[in-house]
């Protein structure tokens, strides 16, 4: 006896709004008594943390608290739960009102269906899974744990401590007590549709979401005479101080993306980067190092351990690069074809948070700069720790590197679009709500801070010689207020009449995919951190 699940038309990515239709195929190799069959769309969150426990009251009489057998707490939430009652049917349990049924040898089948939903509902059941003595057991939870928000994707690849699964299952109940009930699994891979994004303005009137830094570079110094040997009749002389010869380099570096700031699974990130003078330095900018990264951080909770793990997906990396930027312009952009045709890995899953895992992102942006005179970049050929040159030699031109990392709070979405049908039904039911577009300043009319005139005895825009200034996001925009509500979200629609998603869905990898795929054919973590959440 065995039981098994066909799908109708399997795909390799689900989402919001599709039927996952199918059969449930019961083998059996003789009569057979059974109760009934059950078929399961489930979904769980699943979160396991391993922590130490220390006893405060049984400690060294000097303070120390003597330290306790490690602990593994397990937390389960239920974020996708309906269950189907294949057999008996309706027709058959009414005529007969049986508590048991015989099925002959031989191949049945039992059709099901099933939609998939926006919303998770844990918060439905208000329950939790615990883990006590080794056994999972159901303990009533607590409804202030729960979130009510689109279904999270499918997720693996963190050593077991955070696993988002998707599964159909069917249950073969029979009737005696001593005899095993037959399960069968069938999990698929989900990928949420993305919420439902602001209305694109036309270019002149687009806001963008920025990080921008300062640096001040050291300015270049020529000994006013150098030193002469000693000779036979004459004394060695001592060099004066050197002085500055030209206007230290002053330049501001800004990274900007379209707002809301939001990047898109497997599309390549819309980034600008701009490099502006401030001053009227002669010197030439030379763009030397470019590093894209986007980072991923993974909040974990479990019970009353949490952890956030680390982890980064470099999109491009280049370094000795040498190019010498346009220095007849004050704002000088990076040429964008260097990341233009560079989309994100297929690996990066889209930001979401639900009752025990959460996923935020940050886009690092590492710039490095030089400068020089002209086309040329000089080099040291000082020795390795040597710092000055010997007294009698002027000294060499020795280039100063500054790399400079903007980071960017982002949202990443899935890319699949939710239906037009969709966005129709909740326009209709919340049009007097939805906020209006307000004016977008252009790019040109917020320009980088402009810097006042150089002057030896202080350095430039109060900002310390060789050093950078604080940091700095925002958003250019005009004057006037903005309105505070919220973006519609999937909730105010009834999505029942409406279709399942038809247009591209891009390609969904998880760690464990991954590993399969290789067998057939990094990350940092912080401490775990105990307390009430």
């Amino acid at each position: 006896m065995s039981v098994r699940i066909v799908l109708d038309k399997p795909r390799s990515l689900y989402t919001n709004l599709d039927f996952v239709a199918g059969r449930a195929i019961l083998s059996l190799t003789s009569n057979e008594t059974i109760t009934a069959i059950t078929v399961k769309l489930e979904g769980e969150s699943k979160s396991r943390l391993f922590g130490e426990a220390f006893n405060p009251y049984g400690g060294h009489p000097g303070g120390y608290r003597r330290r306790e057998p490690s602990t593994i707490e397990t937390e389960v939430h239920k974020i996708l739960y309906k269950a189907l009652t294949v057999f008996p049917s309706v027709e058959q349990q009414f005529p007969s009102r049986a508590s048991a049924y015989t099925l002959p040898a031989g191949l049945h089948e039992f059709p099901f269906q099933f939609k998939l939903p926006f919303n998770n509902a844990c918060a439905d059941s208000q329950s939790t899974y615990v883990n006590v003595a080794g056994l999972q057991m159901q303990a009533p939870g607590n409804i202030d744990r729960h979130v009510r928000k689109t279904l999270p994707p499918s997720l693996h690849g963190f050593n077991q401590q955070a696993i988002i699964r998707y599964y159909i299952k069917a249950t073969v109940q029979r009737s005696a007590f001593y005899k095993e009930n037959f399960r069968s699994e069938y999990p698929f891979q989900f990928f949420p549709i993305e919420p439902p994004r602001p209305p694109l303005p036309p270019p002149d009137q687009r806001r963008e979401f920025y990080a921008r830094i300062e640096h001040a570079f050291a300015p270049a110094t020529v000994p006013a005479s150098t030193a002469k040997p000693s000779g036979l009749f004459r004394k060695a002389s001592v060099p004066e101080p050197a002085s500055p010869t030209a206007i230290p380099l002053l330049v501001c570096i800004d990274a900007r993306l379209p707002d809301p700031a939001i990047l898109t699974c497997n599309e390549p990130v819309p980034l600008r980067i701009m490099v502006t003078k401030l001053n009227d330095s002669p010197a030439t900018v030379f763009l030397q190092l470019l590093q894209i990264e986007l980072v991923a951080k993974t909040a974990v909770r479990a019970h009353h351990l949490n952890r956030v793990t680390l982890t980064s997906t470099v999109v491009i990396s280049k370094s000795n690069m040498g190019i010498r930027l346009t220095e007849q312009k004050r704002v000088m952009e990076i040429d964008k074809g260097h990341w233009r045709d560079i989309p994100l890995p297929n690996s990066v899953a889209p930001s979401f948070d639900t009752c025990n895992i959460s996923r935020s992102y940050e886009l690092h942006v590492k710039v490095g700069l030089l400068h020089g005179s002209g086309d040329h970049i000089f080099v040291s050929s000082l020795p390795i720790g040597q710092i000055h040159p010997p007294s009698n030699q002027a000294p060499r031109t020795i280039p100063e590197l500054v790399v400079e990392t903007l980071v960017m709070s982002t949202q990443v979405y899935s890319g699949i679009a939710p239906p037009d049908a969709l966005l129709q039904a909740m326009a209709g039911r919340a049009t007097s709500n939805l906020p209006a577009t307000p004016p977008i300043a252009n790019l040109a009319s917020h320009p980088p801070p402009q810097a006042a005139p150089f002057s030896p005895s202080a350095p430039p825009t109060g900002i310390p010689q060789h050093q950078s200034a604080p940091f700095q996001t925002g958003q250019t925009h005009p004057e006037g207020p903005f309105p505070d509500d919220a973006p519609p979200s999937y909730e105010d629609a009834v999505a029942d009449g409406i279709g399942p998603v038809d247009g591209p869905r891009g390609v969904y990898l998880q760690q464990q995919q991954q590993q399969q795929q290789q067998e057939n054919g990094g990350s940092g973590h912080a401490p775990i951190s105990a307390g009430k959440s």
